[in-house]
C-alpha cells in the first residue's frame, strides 16, 4: 500500500503556498480555548499533525469579529475561541509559529454560527441571533438535536437586515486581516452544516425576496460577498479556501442543489468572488453526489468551477459521524477508494477528521500501511 498511496504526498501549489502533501487535517470543533483564546494545549495539538505529515491543518471553527459570532448551539458548546482581541491573537500565534517550526501549514476556519446559536449565550448573550429570514429550518428534517433545542429555536424571529448584513461580512474582513497578522497562511471560510451563510445558500432558510436570496445566484451574494471583503483584506496571494455542504445539521437530508446546474449556479458567484479551493463537506467522501452519475460531491464542484476541490468523509472508518458517535467506528483502510477517485481527478486535496482526531500520526501509518486506531467517544476525551 506504501507505493500506491505516495500521489496523496506530492506538493500542491495554492497561490503563494506550497503545501508538501495532499492530506489536509478537517476543521473540528474542540472548546479547549477558555474565553476565546487558545493556549499552549491547542498549539501542541495541532503540532502533533503537523510533525507526522499533515500538508495542510485547517483549524477548528473560530469565530469572526462579530457580536452573535459564537454562542451555546444544540450540544452547549463553550470555550471556542476567536479571532479578535489581543489575548487571542497572541494565542493563535503561538499555534502558527509552533505548526511553522513544524514544517506544516495552517489556515483558521472563520465560523459564524448564524441561526445555530442559542440566543442568549456566548461572549455577547445580548446580541441576537442572526438569521437571513428569521428562519431556524424546516419543522421535520432528519436531525439528532435534542427535541427541547429543536423547539426552542423553530420560534421565527425578525430577519438581517441590511445594515446587519453588512456588519457581519466586515466582521469577517477584520478577522481575516487579523488571521494573517498573526502569520496564518490561508483563510477558509465555513459555509456549510446549517450555520449563518448556508442559511443564505438553502432556500429553506432563506426566503428572502431582495438581492440577497431568490435563484441560487442570489442566496449565493451573502457568501461571495463575505469572500470578495476577506480578499480585499488578505491581498491576491493569500489562498481562500471555502467549505460548503447538501446537509445540515437542521436536516441531515437537506439539499443545497438537487442538479448540477444548480449547482453551478450556486458555486460560480463564489469563485467569481475569489474562492481558490472548495471543501465539499459530506458524510462519505465516496458518495455519488446526483442521479445517473457516481461523480462525488467534490468531483462535480471541480468539474463544474475548475478550482481545487476537497474530499471529506469518513476516510480511514467504517461509518459517517453521526453513526460512529453512537456506536463507534472500526477502521478501515479505504485508501484504495481515495486513490481511485484521486487519480480519476475528481479531487486534489483529501481532509482527514475524525482519524486524525483520535491519531496523531494517523497520516505516517497511511503512509507506512501500518494499522490505524479506533475512533470512539472513549477516544475522544482523551485528545491531545
Amino acid at each position: 500500500m506504501t507505493e500506491t498511496i505516495e500521489p496523496l504526498f506530492q506538493p500542491l501549489q495554492l497561490l503563494d503556498v506550497t503545501l508538501r502533501s495532499r492530506i489536509v487535517m478537517a476543521p473540528m470543533t474542540r472548546c479547549f480555548s477558555p474565553g476565546g483564546v487558545p493556549g499552549q494545549n491547542v498549539a501542541d495539538y495541532y503540532r502533533r499533525r503537523a510533525e507526522a505529515g499533515v500538508g495542510l491543518i485547517v483549524t477548528e471553527g473560530t469565530g469572526i469579529d462579530h457580536p452573535s459570532a459564537i454562542g451555546s448551539g444544540a450540544h452547549g458548546e463553550s470555550n471556542i475561541p476567536v479571532l479578535h482581541g489581543e489575548a487571542a491573537l497572541a494565542g493563535w500565534r503561538k499555534v502558527v509559529d509552533d505548526v511553522h517550526a513544524a514544517g506544516g501549514l495552517i489556515f483558521p476556519q472563520l465560523w459564524h454560527m448564524g441561526v445555530l446559536r442559542t440566543p442568549g449565550t456566548g461572549p455577547f448573550p445580548e446580541a441576537p441571533s442572526s438569521r437571513p429570514s428569521g428562519i431556524w429550518g424546516p419543522q421535520g428534517g432528519s436531525r439528532s438535536m435534542n427535541p427541547e433545542y429543536v423547539e426552542r429555536m423553530l420560534a421565527p424571529t425578525e430577519p438581517m437586515t441590511e445594515s446587519e448584513i453588512a456588519d457581519v461580512i466586515a466582521g469577517y474582513a477584520r478577522s481575516a486581516a487579523s488571521a494573517r497578522s498573526v502569520g496564518f497562511d490561508g483563510i477558509a471560510i465555513h459555509a456549510a452544516h446549517g450555520y449563518l451563510i448556508d442559511t443564505f445558500f438553502w432556500s429553506q432558510t432563506n426566503e428572502r425576496t431582495d438581492r440577497w436570496g431568490g435563484d441560487p445566484a442570489g442566496r449565493a451574494r451573502f457568501g461571495a460577498e463575505v469572500v470578495k471583503a476577506i480578499r480585499g483584506a488578505v491581498g491576491p496571494g493569500v489562498p481562500i479556501m471555502l467549505r460548503y455542504s447538501q446537509w445540515k445539521q437542521q436536516d441531515y437530508d437537506a439539499r443545497i442543489a438537487r442538479a448540477p446546474q444548480e449547482l453551478e449556479g450556486l458555486l460560480r458567484p463564489l469563485v467569481d468572488a475569489g474562492v481558490d479551493v472548495f471543501d465539499a463537506s459530506t458524510r462519505i467522501f465516496s458518495q455519488p453526489a446526483f442521479e445517473g452519475s457516481d461523480l462525488t460531491l467534490a468531483g462535480w464542484t471541480k468539474q463544474i468551477t475548475g478550482k481545487p476541490s476537497m474530499a471529506v468523509g469518513g476516510v480511514g472508518l467504517s461509518r459517517d459521524l453521526l453513526t460512529s458517535l453512537a456506536a463507534g467506528a472500526v477502521p478501515e483502510n479505504n485508501l484504495a477508494q481515495v486513490l481511485t477517485r484521486f487519480e480519476r481527478g475528481e479531487f486534489d486535496l483529501l481532509a482527514v477528521g475524525r482519524s486524525l482526531l483520535v491519531d496523531p500520526e494517523w497520516a505516517l501509518k497511511a503512509r507506512r500501511g501500518e494499522p490505524f486506531k479506533p475512533f470512539s467517544l472513549e477516544q475522544l476525551r482523551q485528545l491531545y
